[in-house]
């Protein structure tokens, strides 16, 4: 899984539970592998994600 800042991560814990939507925040390395920065889009914190098998990276385009 890599990703880049703005890149979205989305969870889908269970096919019954809610998807949770975070904005990829910040990097801890410079390839794009986890873990990443996360701000939820319902919660106003962010948190240290370390994905797991039922994220998958939603990419977004980049100006750069």
């Amino acid at each position: 899984m890599k990703a880049a800042v703005g890149d979205r991560l989305i969870e889908n814990p269970r096919l019954d539970g809610p998807r949770r939507i975070g904005l990829i925040t910040a990097l801890y390395h410079a390839n794009g592998s986890p873990p990443y920065v996360v701000r939820w889009l319902d919660q106003v914190r962010e948190t240290l994600v370390f994905p797991g098998p039922d994220a998958h990276i939603e990419h977004q385009p980049h100006p750069w």
